[in-house]
Formats: C-alpha cells, sequence, structure tokens
C-alpha cells in the first residue's frame, strides 16, 4: 500500500506540472529567423539553380547530419566536413572533374552561392535537443562560411621555380535587381583554384577564395583573416569583382571609404571603411600590379582600361570632387577607381595589408574589375542562355591571361 500511495503522489505532482504554466527558463526559445539574403532562397529561380545543378542535395545533407549530432563537437564537425566538401564539389564541377549533374554549364557560380545559403539557413533556424548558445551558432557559421569559400584550403606548394599567385572572388549580388545573376569573379575563382599556368618564366599555381558581399563580414575582419597567412609567401595577388559593361579595370587607387550601397542583406554602411589602427589608416592605397603591361598585352575580346579615376574631398574644401588622374595630397576618399562599395574595400583592404607587413615594393597586387555577364538579348527570365555561358568563359579566360601576363613580371 505504501509504494502504491507514492505513485499516486507521484502521478498526482506530475498531472499538477502539467496544468501549470512553464517558467520562462524552460520555455521553449523561438528559432532564429533566416537573413534577408537567405530568404530569397525560397524563390523560384533559386530553386530551379540548384535543381537543375544537382546541388539540391547539399543541403539537406548538412541537415541530417545536424540532426543526429549529439553535441555541439559533433554539428562543428559536420559543418566542417560538409563546408569543405560543398568548396571542393563546385571546384571540381566547375574544372570538369565528376560527373555532371543537371544541364547547367560547368562554369556557372551561382550553385555554390544557393547551396551555401541553404546551409547556413539550416545552421541559423536548427534548434538541437542539446541546447545552442548564441556563440556557438555563430562559431558554426563561421565555421561554414570559412570552409565553403576555399579560404581554409589555400595551400601553395613550395618549389623552385614555381611562383604562388592568390586571387579572391566575390558572391552575386544585386540579386533584388535580378535573382538570376552570376558574378564572374566567383565562376573565375572556381575554375582557377589550384590550376597551373605556363608563363615565360615558369609555371605559377594559383589559389583562390569567394568573399560575401556583406558589409558585416569585412567589419568583422575577414578578409584580412583569410589573406594575411599567406600574403608574405605570394608572388602575385589579386582581388577580383564584376564592374562596367564591356570592359576590364585595373584599378589604380582604393579609398577608405563606404558609400552606403546596400549589401545582399539590404544592409548600407555610409563611414570610413573600418580597419584595426585607424590612427594609421591611410585615405588612399595603390595599386603594384603590372597595369603598363597589362593594358598593353592582347588578352581577350574585352578592352582592358587603366583607371585612374578617384573622387575626394580636396584638403581645402568640403565637396567631393571627381579626379580623372587619382587624389590630390591630403584628400580624404569618397571612391575608389572601384567606386565606394565592397570590390573597392576589398581592394583597400588587401593592399592596406600588403603595406602594412612591408610588401609594397615586393609584391605585385591590386584589384582587376571585369566586365558585367550579360544575358543573351531579350532574355529576361531564363536562368541561362548560349551568350551569357559564352560571355562568363570569355571573361574566366581573360581573367586568366591577366594572370599570366602579371606573373611574367612579377
Amino acid at each position: 500500500m505504501n509504494s502504491i500511495r507514492v505513485r499516486l503522489g507521484v502521478l498526482g505532482l506530475a498531472l499538477l506540472a502539467g496544468f501549470t504554466t512553464p517558467t520562462a527558463a524552460s520555455a521553449a526559445r523561438a528559432a532564429p529567423a533566416p537573413t534577408v539574403e537567405e530568404q530569397r532562397l525560397d524563390r523560384a529561380v533559386p530553386q530551379e539553380i540548384l535543381r537543375r545543378s544537382g546541388f539540391d542535395t547539399v543541403a539537406p545533407r548538412l541537415a541530417r547530419a545536424l540532426d543526429a549530432a549529439r553535441s555541439y563537437g559533433e554539428a562543428r564537425r559536420a559543418v566542417t566536413r560538409e563546408g569543405t566538401r560543398l568548396w571542393q564539389r563546385a571546384v571540381d564541377r566547375a574544372q570538369g572533374r565528376g560527373p555532371l549533374a543537371g544541364d547547367l554549364s560547368r562554369d556557372d557560380d551561382r550553385p555554390l552561392y544557393w547551396a551555401r545559403l541553404g546551409m547556413t539557413r539550416d545552421v541559423r533556424t536548427w534548434e538541437p535537443e542539446f541546447g545552442l548558445t548564441d556563440r556557438q551558432r555563430a562559431a558554426l557559421l563561421d565555421r561554414l562560411e570559412r570552409t565553403s569559400r576555399g579560404q581554409e584550403t589555400i595551400g601553395h606548394p613550395h618549389g623552385k621555380g614555381l611562383k604562388r599567385i592568390l586571387l579572391t572572388g566575390f558572391d552575386p549580388f544585386t540579386l533584388d535587381r535580378d535573382i538570376r545573376i552570376s558574378n564572374p569573379s566567383g565562376a573565375t575563382a572556381l575554375a582557377l583554384d589550384g590550376t597551373v599556368i605556363e608563363t615565360a618564366d615558369g609555371p605559377a599555381r594559383i589559389e583562390t577564395a569567394v568573399f560575401p558581399v556583406r558589409w558585416q563580414d569585412f567589419t568583422d575582419g575577414t578578409v584580412e583573416r583569410t589573406l594575411r597567412p599567406h600574403l608574405p609567401g605570394t608572388d602575385l595577388f589579386t582581388t577580383v569583382s564584376q564592374g562596367r559593361v564591356g570592359r576590364f579595370d585595373i584599378e589604380r587607387t582604393n579609398g577608405a571609404w563606404r558609400g552606403g550601397f546596400g549589401d545582399n542583406d539590404g544592409i548600407g554602411r555610409t563611414e570610413t571603411v573600418p580597419v584595426s589602427d585607424p590612427a594609421s589608416q591611410p585615405q588612399w592605397t595603390t595599386t603594384t600590379l603590372p597595369y603598363r603591361e597589362i593594358v598593353a598585352a592582347h588578352t581577350g575580346r574585352f578592352p582592358v582600361y587603366d583607371n585612374t579615376g578617384v573622387t575626394e574631398i580636396p584638403a581645402s574644401g568640403t565637396e567631393p570632387v571627381v579626379r580623372p588622374d587619382g587624389p590630390t595630397p591630403g584628400s580624404t576618399a569618397r571612391a575608389g577607381g572601384g567606386g565606394d562599395y565592397l570590390s573597392n574595400e576589398i581592394a583597400y583592404r588587401a593592399t592596406l595589408l600588403r603595406d602594412r607587413l612591408g610588401l609594397h615594393d615586393t609584391l605585385p597586387g591590386g584589384h582587376v574589375h571585369t566586365p558585367v555577364l550579360q544575358f543573351g538579348a531579350g532574355n529576361t527570365t531564363q536562368i541561362t542562355d548560349p551568350e551569357f555561358v559564352r560571355n562568363r568563359l570569355d571573361i574566366i579566360a581573360q581573367v586568366k591571361a591577366i594572370l599570366r601576363v602579371a606573373a611574367e613580371r612579377a
């Protein structure tokens, strides 16, 4: 009878607890919301790109691995593994290795972009039973970003006579104007990662990485963190982004100013480029690429320009002035040759890092703007067409030719 009374008492307490309001400590937290960038993933075009490339299996694979994780350590290992696998799969696809799933051309950079967003959304909204702190979730997202962008697999082999080239590209952007957009700089990074080009001075190996189009990542130092370990052992570097219609530009001067244009999360920043040690921050940095030789060489069907223009506030002035021949002494930057968006900023940060490492006089480096990647005439709805593919392939080939010229002068 005593044991029966105990069991009945426990049952009564359990029933009573079931009808009480949970405390704040035990109440379930709402799952974090996807970002603006991730929310675009559910639209028809991204889903078609994923389906027609075979990359629609990428995010579900990570989701299954997270569901199977029983600790933060297991989740971290899963994120690292799947992020690294995504980058390698995208590189292999671009370089013709492995079977071609789907009917999108191999040179397409968009499957990598949209598959990554599917993965980051899964990590951002994942609520494991063992609990996850905000700091742990942020660390998982950081691991996923870095591994799936090639930022942790940069590794130049050391060998006598082998030059080392480092190239960076970007994600697609301005997706609210046209969600179909591709970024030829990202496509170039995939096509050239780990490849070797033959120059008049011998072979040169190219290592690449891709960066997000988000102000906050740059504020957090993603460029410096990625490039700092590698610049001292590099013979040539170039940051690459999409620029103007129908032309390449070698940007002579980069400015320390953010112009406020919205990024892929719809956030704008108008301010001086935030860097470590702002007291020693210059308003301008310059290219050390051999721009004269690059412009003079025949590298492809698009013309290549030495772009010297900037926008500044003169030392004695208060209003911005366009200077076609570069900045004047003591002026304040308002736009580099590459503008006041993240392409200018990555060029500024990379060349400032070069200078702070004491490599200005020994390391050729700077920024290359590619032509805008355009669809064929009349195509306003289809995600690809023959002219679109031809334009992207020609841009990739011309970047490679520019690198060859630059490496021969390095």
